[in-house]
């Protein structure tokens, strides 16, 4: 187990470092350092020395990988790759093109992120899993096909409907909530209602009606048709067996998006106001802050791979039969 884990670490090291390396190639490749400036600054009618004044001040006016004017290691350490993307191996984020600190940003954004997308999370599963097994329980009745139709049209709706539809529904017709916001204390319980419900409703539809399919294959399975035959209760059958065994690709979709809760939603957010990851990250794309940019598809890559080596070892806890070696 300690041997697949270090391997598994070890490749989404290796992992990171090509996004780290495509990714800035692909910033670099859009957007040259002066077309940076001139965007920053506001406009193309920037003077050079003006453009040259800010490259200076961030660094952007050194060579992208290679300094043929530095001596040693120089070379390689005195270029705007080395400078601004190697320390995000490091998780040492830096400073934003304008001038703030992004590690700064990112704690104090984390929380407000987590406030909005862990009762989200909990919720959301605890309430598709609840519909599914409904469905299953109830299959083949008028219930199991309309529950069904309603999955189809809820996944069939955009999930910006649903922000808008409710905040005009329960902020402006009956004034239960407020438009948006965000607040500490016992007010974080009236901002968060209305995100939290919004994001419920919006993976209701997709996950229940994975959900079901799963438990449908699980129940025309053998073990479960012995269950049957020692004469157990079908609801003993469904939670007892059903639910346990179809547990590995519950987990595969759960544990591995745990580590990305910590992002945030970017639409949910920007809407609703609330100062975390999602909206830090939609802000800097419109200001073109490509160093915040980088840093947060960094940071989300490197949650993407704990969350896929989590959903790994739960493998072992849900299933005692897999092993690694």
């Amino acid at each position: 187990m300690a041997r697949y884990v270090l391997r598994r670490i070890l490749y989404g090291f290796l992992i990171l470092i090509g996004v780290n390396l495509l990714t800035f190639v692909l910033f670099f490749a859009v957007n040259t350092p002066d077309d940076m400036a001139r965007l920053a600054i506001g406009g193309q009618r920037v003077s050079a020395d003006a453009v040259e004044k800010w490259k200076v001040e961030r660094g952007y006016n050194k060579p992208l990988f290679f300094n043929e004017q530095a001596k040693g290691m120089r070379q390689i350490t005195d270029t705007i790759f080395y400078q601004r993307s190697v320390p995000l191996l490091r998780f040492d984020f830096g400073e934003s093109d304008g001038g703030r600190q992004i590690g700064w940003e990112i704690k104090n954004r984390m929380g407000p992120s987590l406030a909005l997308a862990i009762p989200s999370f909990i919720l959301g599963l605890i309430a598709s899993v609840a519909f599914a097994l409904v469905l299953v329980f109830f299959r083949t009745t008028p219930l199991d096909f309309w529950g069904v139709v309603l999955c189809v049209l809820l996944l069939s709706i955009s999930g910006l409907f649903y922000i808008i539809a409710g905040q005009w529904l329960f902020a402006k017709v009956l004034r239960w909530v407020p438009y948006s916001g965000f607040a500490g204390g016992l007010d974080l319980i009236k901002f968060m209602a209305l995100p939290v419900f919004v994001a419920v409703i919006s993976r209701v539809g997709p996950e229940a009606r994975f959900y079901r399919s799963l438990f449908l294959e699980e129940m025309g399975k053998d073990y479960v048709r012995t269950a049957r035959a020692k004469g157990l209760a079908e609801r003993i059958v469904l939670f007892r067996h059903v639910l346990r065994n179809a547990m590995l690709p519950i987990l595969t979709g759960t544990v591995s998006a745990l580590p990305l809760l910590f992002m945030g939603s970017l639409i949910a957010e920007s809407f609703f106001g609330i100062p975390g990851l999602g909206s830090y990250t939609i802000d800097a794309i419109n200001a073109q802050d490509f160093s915040v940019v980088r840093a947060m598809v960094f940071l989300g890559s490197a949650l993407y791979i704990v969350g896929l080596i989590l959903a790994d070892l739960s493998y072992t806890w849900a299933d005692p039969r897999v092993r690694f070696e």
